[in-house]
């Protein structure tokens, strides 16, 4: 874990299973300044020789945490505005406003995020567009996509 400034963005992984996609998000972590989240349990090991397997050599450069339970994350970032992505929203990325400090939520890429937290915030959930023969997008693909997305609104990046 590297400690570092105040993050940009919260990205949330709720029980990530698949290291790869784990490591390319943490990657888009480093890239824009965001901290990353993991919610237990997790998919893989995140010891050195399962991180460096998987291709995530850059690790120490990025400002991460992995928490028990979904309860432990909400008291850590209590007072942040949450946004969850599911594909059960009705409202796009583009439609919502992303502030400096924000928290997107992810599921896991086997059953997305259970009811028990989208039932939180309604009024917060968010898709991307997608036609109706694609079942889902990649974790990591839409992870980074909606990263970019809340970036760009707040310009947090230089250039």
């Amino acid at each position: 874990m590297t400690e570092s400034r105040q993050p940009l963005l919260h990205v949330v992984l709720y029980q990530p299973e698949i290291p790869q996609n784990t490591g390319n998000i943490g990657r888009t972590c480093v890239a824009v300044g965001a901290k990353l989240w993991m919610v237990r349990p997790l998919g893989f090991q995140l010891d050195a020789k399962h991180l460096r397997r998987a291709g995530m050599d850059y690790w120490d450069h990025l400002d991460w945490e992995a928490v028990e339970d979904w309860a432990q994350l909400r008291e850590r970032l209590a007072g942040r505005t949450f946004w969850y992505l599911t594909k059960f929203a009705t409202r796009l990325v583009w439609d919502a406003t992303f502030q400096s400090g924000d928290v997107l939520v992810f599921g896991s890429e086997s059953s997305g995020l259970p009811e028990s937290v989208r039932s939180e915030m309604p009024s917060h959930h968010l898709k991307l567009p997608m036609r109706p023969e694609v079942r889902s997008l990649n974790l990591a693909s839409t992870a980074n996509t909606v990263m970019y997305e809340a970036v760009r609104q707040f310009g947090g990046l230089p250039g």
